[in-house]
């Protein structure tokens, strides 16, 4: 099983835990420095040109990228001020047709978070991965309207989580409409996979009913509150690279177990400095294009 974002890798039988622990704990202590100073915020506009994804989601980039809009049918794109709504046309074309779906059901607005920046690359805060077009947050909760999603993530608070004071459970706000929205990206085959809090992969995982479509949910840190879709590499992008295949099943056995044992759950006391990648050639034009 990947526990990662597209960042790690797996050592021996219990490697894919350990390196899970050890990208936490980086993902905390230094993200904030592998970002400093990092151009990509800088670049306010995408290029020209067709769309392309190059590398990967957390060592890439995105050549033509479009602009999803502020507002669409069934959706709402918030915190539009940190220049981050921008993304491949399929992935634009997801939004749009979950968004859709939504309307259809009747029961409030899709809110639209994170995509990635103009030309994609390494964000100055909250990612590591969103950097080739490929990924989106979504929150689960629902706006009852365009104006109250922005008034209330103006000031940076997040709505709120789907799971418990406790840690255990789906909490009161868990619904149909969270379960449709994150059933129907998950049917999508477009999607490779999406990340969401191991307390609700673990609430579906118990619920009765057709379990096939939770092998794409895969169990992570936080997303208690959002869920983290991803696509698979678009075929007008060869120099994508494609992260590796799930693992056959519904992901609801001993794998998802290992997320509410002792050691899942105990901080890492030091963390390990992470060499940074090298960044594709195609990424570094990218950056020189005005």
């Amino acid at each position: 099983m990947n526990r990662c974002h597209g960042h790690c890798g797996r050592h021996g039988r219990y490697g894919h835990y350990i390196a899970a622990l050890l990208l936490a704990a980086w993902l905390t202590i230094g993200l904030a420095a592998a970002a400093e100073g990092s151009p990509w915020a800088l670049l306010t506009a995408p290029s020209d040109g067709p769309g392309e994804v190059i590398g990967s989601v957390s060592n890439g980039c995105i050549a033509g990228a479009q602009a999803l809009p502020a507002e669409g049918e069934g959706y709402v794109s918030i915190r539009r001020y940190r220049n981050r709504f921008y993304g491949h046309g399929e992935l634009l074309r997801l939004v749009s047709e979950l968004a859709r779906g939504q309307a259809r059901r009747g029961h409030g607005l899709v809110m639209v978070g994170d995509l990635s920046q103009p030309r994609g690359g390494l964000m100055s805060s909250s990612h590591r991965s969103h950097q080739n077009g490929l990924d989106v947050d979504i929150w689960f909760q629902l706006a009852a309207s365009a104006e109250a999603a922005n008034r209330d993530t103006a000031n940076q608070a997040d709505p709120p989580s789907m799971v418990s004071a406790d840690g255990e459970s789906l909490s009161a706000l868990w619904g149909d409409d969270q379960q449709a929205l994150l059933k129907a990206a998950a049917d999508d085959p477009r999607v490779d996979r999406i990340f969401v809090n191991p307390v609700i992969k673990r609430g579906l995982c118990a619920s009765e009913g057709e379990h096939a479509w939770l092998r794409k949910l895969r169990p992570w840190f936080g997303h208690d509150a959002h869920f983290h879709v991803r696509l698979r590499c678009p075929g007008d992008s060869r120099q994508c690279d494609q992260q590796a295949a799930l693992p056959a099943g519904d992901g609801c056995g001993k794998d998802l177990d290992w997320w509410f044992s002792d050691e899942a759950r105990q901080p890492l006391k030091r963390s390990v400095p992470r060499a940074e990648p090298v960044l594709p050639a195609a990424c570094r034009a990218l950056l020189s294009i005005n």
